[in-house]
């Protein structure tokens, strides 16, 4: 069951503009019209999507659930739309976990435009993964455990998860042996798979973590304190390679010392794999993964 555009329409504007007169505005109709667009959609659905007040108009929770689906549903056929209008052709979507796309996507990324200029590519970032039902994503990098029944996820690459951080912090506070990093602030990304407890149990199991000097839900912005000496983080030498490259970040221990995982994936429904956009993609990022 599919509403009408016309009222979906108006139910996202209105949720959007907080107001029904610039909602009707905007859409170059009467308010009363657009109210009755918004009746027309609470009936069919049997629930209440607006509260009106002295206020004004607030989403009820209903409302709240639904604009995140419509809105996103709406915004996928406005681009399609866009793209055909303006002769766009081969487009591919590739949504990522924000550390990946920043610090490792990115820096490669001039390679596949130049080896497949014909493919506009768009690539957007977000901790959410996808929803494949809206149409909007081809292709989406996840991070974390691989539980994504029904669609098909394939790892990228192995990485090492080790304590970092600057050659100047490890100089300056002679960090030798893991017993050395009891002393000074170690960096905790609240996502990583690996967390300091883990990786103490792995390699010291007499020793346990000392205080935590700065937590972060991105991994690329435990690297960054860690670049600005502000203490030892425990991420992967993949995703701080160009880091680690250009000297700013190192190692604080030998490979050794390493816990290996799998943590990032390559995640999409089996038919989207039909799409040549999407065989390039994958082919180009498996290579750009070896070792």
């Amino acid at each position: 069951m599919i509403p009408p555009l016309s009222a979906l329409q108006a139910f996202e504007t209105i949720a959007r503009r907080k107001s029904f007169s610039l909602a009707a505005e905007e859409l170059h109709l009467t308010p009363s019209a657009v109210s009755h667009q918004v009746a027309k959609l609470e009936n069919l659905l049997g629930v209440r999507l607006f509260e009106r007040s002295a206020r004004g108009v607030e989403l009820t929770p209903a409302g709240q659930q639904y604009l995140q689906r419509v809105a996103s549903a709406l915004g996928a056929i406005n681009t399609a739309t866009e793209d055909l209008r303006h002769g766009v052709q081969d487009t591919l979507y590739v949504h990522s976990s924000p550390s990946f796309a920043s610090l490792w996507l990115m820096p490669r990324i001039s390679s596949f435009t130049e080896k497949h200029p014909n493919i506009s590519l768009m690539l957007s970032a977000s901790h959410l993964h996808s929803d494949f039902q809206l149409g909007q994503m081809d292709i989406d990098i996840r991070y974390g455990l691989p539980n994504w029944p029904n669609l098909e996820v394939e790892p990228v690459f192995t990485e090492k998860i080790m304590p970092l951080a600057s050659p100047e912090f490890i100089r300056t506070h002679g960090l030798h042996t893991p017993a050395d990093l009891l002393s000074v602030p170690m960096i905790q990304s609240s996502v990583s798979v690996v967390q300091w407890a883990e990786w103490f149990s792995r390699f010291c199991a007499d020793l346990r973590p000392g205080r935590m000097g700065l937590r972060f839900d991105r991994a690329m912005m435990g690297l960054d304190a860690a670049v600005q000496n502000l203490g030892v983080a425990l991420e992967s030498t993949c995703i701080a390679q160009s880091l680690i490259a250009s000297g700013k970040l190192q190692p604080v221990f030998d490979e050794e010392m390493c816990v290996q995982v799998r943590a990032h994936f390559i995640v999409y429904p089996a038919r989207h794999a039909a799409r040549p956009e999407v065989r390039n993609f994958m082919d180009w990022l498996r290579k750009e993964a070896q070792p």
